[in-house]
């Protein structure tokens, strides 16, 4: 046993324990160092005291942001899993192509694989199609996804206007050429390097588009934009414009999406005679 040197006639020990909170117990200790005494206690301990715990209950907090319109809430959405020769990409094809014929053409001529007799034309063919898919590629604008409910589907062919069926298409399947969907009507929209107008690198990009149907039951195609250097207001102001080059009969209305995303709803002044199942 360590000698204990007490530095002080009493310590003051604080107790955490839940049943001696707010009590103190008081040690005396000999003044006179090497001796030692009995440890007298001073200081009566509680008796222990249950603890009661009380619960509260709080409802939950039921605000949350809408994760979509209320135009569009519960509608099903239609999936496009049909085959289409628009969903292909040409570039990729001929890529494809071209790159395996040279392929075969070259082992086959150096005798590594059968079919000797037919090398030079596999290398003939081969290397103008790998060219030809290379420049495609090169050249390919993807198209951008869509998102089509099941009560705007039904009143398309119907309700929907030559231009608005036209302009689906055409966003929708891969383009050469381009270098962004619907180029030329946001060329003359927002009259790029013009007065009144904005510079090229500012031009909003096509994100994806939306096929609906109003409270009204009109038929609705909502391009979806992303303009990072642009304000709410710069679609505004050509709303006219909007109207203008995808009607007659269109009616455009500018909305704010989340971050950099704005959205222009083209609907239809048409009304479809078909009722909805």
């Amino acid at each position: 046993m360590k000698a204990i040197s007490p530095t002080s006639a009493a310590i003051v020990i604080h107790s955490h324990h839940h049943s001696f909170n707010h009590h103190r117990l008081f040690l005396s200790l000999p003044s006179r160092p090497h001796q030692y005494q009995h440890l007298h206690l001073r200081g009566s301990v509680p008796r222990p005291r249950s603890l009661k715990l009380t619960f509260i209950t709080k409802a939950a907090d039921s605000t949350s942001q809408p994760s979509s319109s209320a135009g569009t809430a519960g509608k099903t959405i239609v999936t496009d899993d049909g085959f289409s020769f628009s969903k292909l990409s040409f570039g990729v094809i001929g890529l494809g192509v071209g790159i395996s014929l040279l392929s075969y053409g070259f082992g086959a001529y150096f005798n590594i694989l059968p079919g000797s007799e037919w090398s030079a034309i596999m290398l003939t063919y081969g290397f103008p199609l790998a060219i030809i898919g290379m420049a495609l590629k090169y050249a390919e604008l993807k198209p951008v996804p869509c998102v089509t409910y099941s009560d705007a589907q039904m009143i398309r062919e119907t309700a929907a206007t030559p231009i608005l069926k036209q302009v689906r298409n055409d966003v929708s399947r891969y383009r050469y050429g381009d270098e962004q969907h619907l180029d030329e009507a946001l060329k003359r929209i927002f009259q790029y390097g013009l007065g009144g107008g904005i510079p090229r690198r500012s031009a909003p990009t096509l994100q994806m588009i939306r096929e609906e149907v109003t409270e009204d039951g009109k038929y609705c195609l909502v391009l979806v934009f992303e303009a990072k250097a642009l304000q709410l207001s710069d679609f505004e102001q050509r709303q006219a414009k909007f109207a203008s080059f995808f009607g007659p009969g269109i009616t455009a209305e500018i909305g704010k999406g989340e971050n950099d995303l704005y959205e222009v709803r083209l609907i239809s002044n048409s009304t479809s005679n078909a009722s909805a199942s």
